[in-house]
């Protein structure tokens, strides 16, 4: 069984040296119970969390229908959708005892049209801009917003190494402002959702993908 999981990181100690408070712990995010304690000890040493992003996932690497087994059909699902709705059970109770709270989910372009990516990805990071959605119409009179991230084709260090240089401009030829995306473009925009400047979205999904339309 795969799990995703919050990867320990030196970010924690890059706050921390610029006077900032800040802990890693790892939790497997496909189990209920993992989250709790996460969530317990991070409350008890940083307080109520205020903003939850739910960014586990991945999986994604092309598969013919026919030979995806249901085995890994029930990891990926698991590992891109329900580590989702089992963060977001996790601390949604607190945010709602207190009335405030801001969630941001993660999702995909592969989730929002058609892709290269296997069935069982495509499927989990649509579920995930309906829960977003659904969630949004429930909490939201309790004064917790939830919107979603949909990232296109970001250049990470591993996909950098993975996909050939020729390859990366291809891709990038391919969406309207002609470059592949960032991890900060992805962290600017989730931090915009996180604020007080976007106090009055909610059940959004933002298609992080430089023009590339979702229609």
């Amino acid at each position: 069984m795969i799990r995703r999981r919050w990867p320990k990181s030196s970010r924690a100690s890059r706050i921390t040296d610029h006077g900032g408070i800040a802990i890693s712990e790892t939790a497997d995010v496909t189990d209920a119970a993992a989250l709790e304690h996460l969530r317990r000890q991070t409350e008890s040493r940083l307080g109520p969390v205020d903003v939850l992003a739910a960014f586990a996932g991945g999986q994604g690497f092309p598969v013919p229908t026919v030979e995806l087994s249901e085995q890994r059909w029930r990891e990926v699902i698991d590992a891109d959708l329900t580590s989702v709705f089992l963060s977001i059970q996790a601390f949604l109770p607190r945010m709602l005892e207190r009335g405030q709270g801001a969630i941001i989910t993660m999702s995909s372009a592969a989730g929002r049209q058609p892709s290269q990516a296997n069935l069982a990805y495509g499927v989990a990071n649509a579920g995930v801009v309906m829960l977003t959605r659904r969630l949004a119409t429930e909490v939201g009179p309790r004064g917790i917003r939830i919107n979603c991230l949909a990232p296109s084709a970001i250049r990470t260090d591993r996909t950098a190494a993975l996909m050939p240089a020729e390859v990366q401009e291809d891709v990038a030829a391919k969406h309207p402002l002609g470059r592949m995306g960032t991890t900060d473009d992805v962290a600017r925009t989730a931090l915009f959702l996180a604020s007080d400047a976007a106090s009055w979205l909610t059940g959004i999904t933002i298609d992080v993908a430089g023009g590339r339309s979702t229609s």
